[in-house]
């Protein structure tokens, strides 16, 4: 099997997590292929990660960290996936319109072209993305759409991919969308096998959002409600009932449920159906499921419980949710639990 070239440009104070997550994703895929696990024996490489510099030089990061490039742009070989890694600067016209040019030749020769983070700032400036959707960082977001009017911005998803062009909003999520792209290539089989190795709680789609609900109910929460919303996720299909929840955080049923409703905003029952649901929403979507899989799945004791609070949550039924929803090209990729939890369903 030839490998396929993953090149990663290096702008001068690069953020050094788009380009390891990246980097770490698509090298550790040589040890995925026959679904083997790392013993020592080496298995086929699936691509080739290439770090190119825009100048001669190293290219140091935020963080300070020194990268040597490999090569630079000018002795690139053909790359079957290019990312541009974001940064904290606005580079200078001189560096930015020296890429543009380069992005303007490579474009035919390059079956995928990802912006991570402020990379976008760069691939935006070439107008080719003009009329196309693209993610960002939610605190670069008002500013990428006054610099770029012609772009359409998406403020909230993790990563998008629209036509040969795939952005994401940086950190956690370049590694995301590594998956989703390692998913193009060689299935959902190994990309979820390859979250496992890089030990990630959970394998996210595009369509998730940047400020996770889980992560606002960290924010808003006391000390004694810090780690519940991570431990609800995880345990959906379990008992969530008041007792049961107020136990967990060491408190009495009465005085969880008043301090519950006063930092969140709802009744620990509105939460737990509205988790309960969202994540029905994403197994839905997963061929060859049944909707009384999802509802076990989920904590559902009934097909006709879940559709009912489906509906009140959703505004329709879980057969026409289904029904109707097509899922676009780069936001296919389900999580890992939701297709855990179905398996054992």
């Amino acid at each position: 099997m030839n490998p396929k070239t993953i090149g990663l440009v290096l702008l001068e104070h690069v953020t050094a997590v788009d380009v390891t997550g990246p980097a770490e994703a698509f090298g550790r895929t040589n040890i995925q292929v026959r679904n083997q696990s790392a013993s020592g024996r080496r298995f086929p490489d699936c691509y080739r990660v290439l770090t190119l510099g825009v100048n001669a030089g190293r290219c140091v990061t935020e963080c300070g960290i020194v990268i040597e490039p490999h090569l630079n742009l000018e002795k690139a070989p053909a790359l079957d996936t290019l990312f541009i890694c974001g940064g904290s600067r606005i580079h200078p016209a001189r560096q930015s319109g020296k890429l543009g040019k380069w992005l303007k030749v490579r474009l035919p020769l390059t079956r995928r072209i990802v912006a991570i983070g402020s990379g976008i700032y760069e691939l935006a400036a070439t107008g080719l993305v003009d009329g196309r959707q693209v993610a960002i960082h939610w605190r670069l977001a008002d500013d990428l759409a006054r610099r770029f009017p012609n772009v359409r911005v998406n403020r909230n998803a993790l990563f998008i991919k629209d036509g040969p062009f795939y952005s994401c909003a940086g950190g956690a999520s370049a590694i995301d969308l590594s998956l989703s792209l390692i998913e193009e290539d060689f299935g959902h089989r190994i990309a979820l096998n390859l979250a496992r190795e890089l030990v990630l709680h959970v394998k996210r789609s595009g369509a998730q959002l940047q400020y996770s609900e889980a992560l606002q109910f960290q924010v808003q929460s006391s000390d004694r409600f810090t780690d519940l919303p991570a431990w609800i996720l995880c345990n959906l299909n379990q008992d969530l009932t008041v007792e049961s929840l107020a136990h967990k955080a060491c408190m009495s049923p009465r005085n969880f449920s008043r301090l519950f409703k006063a930092v969140v905003g709802e009744t620990p029952a509105d939460f737990v159906s509205r988790a309960r649901i969202t994540e029905a929403r994403e197994r839905l979507l997963i061929p060859r499921t049944t909707i009384e899989n999802v509802a076990t799945s989920v904590g559902f004791k009934s097909v006709d419980a879940f559709s009912r609070t489906f509906e009140k949550v959703v505004g329709i039924r879980p057969s026409t949710y289904r029904g109707s929803f097509t899922p676009p090209a780069a936001n296919r990729f389900m999580t890992q639990r939701a297709r855990l939890s179905l398996a054992r369903a």
